[in-house]
């Protein structure tokens, strides 16, 4: 693949692992972030919320203790805007649902192997 890939995680995650296993069984080449260290700025997310034609929602760690602590499901529920998620997902990477795949235009949320085979390989 000719598109440069960025691979957004926290090491520490087993998904995020068993995505790295993926991507280097599979011979992707990528540039490695991590998600804590570097969090996600909201003008990225923004960009990336564009590209995949996700929901914000599905940009949050819904598993995460943050998540639960913050009250972010009654938050969204009620109403808070996408620059007001943006925001509040910038403001801590343990909050951005990992790992995350931006390669060119697509752009991956979690790691789904069928989903990811079909837009790196």
């Amino acid at each position: 693949m000719a598109t440069e890939v960025l691979f957004i995680e926290y090491p520490k995650c087993s998904t995020c692992k068993k995505a790295k296993k993926w991507l280097d069984d599979h011979g992707v080449s990528y540039i490695d972030r991590h998600i804590v260290e570097d969090n996600p700025q909201a003008t990225e997310i923004a960009d990336w919320q564009e590209r995949s034609g996700l929901p914000v929602r599905r940009f949050f760690n819904t598993s995460g203790m943050k998540y639960r602590d913050l009250g972010v499901k009654a938050k969204l529920d009620a109403g808070m805007s996408d620059e007001d998620a943006r925001a509040l997902l910038a403001t801590d990477g343990m909050l951005v649902k990992r790992p995350i795949i931006v390669a060119g235009d697509t752009v991956l949320v979690g790691f789904r192997e069928a989903a990811w085979e079909a837009a790196l390989l």
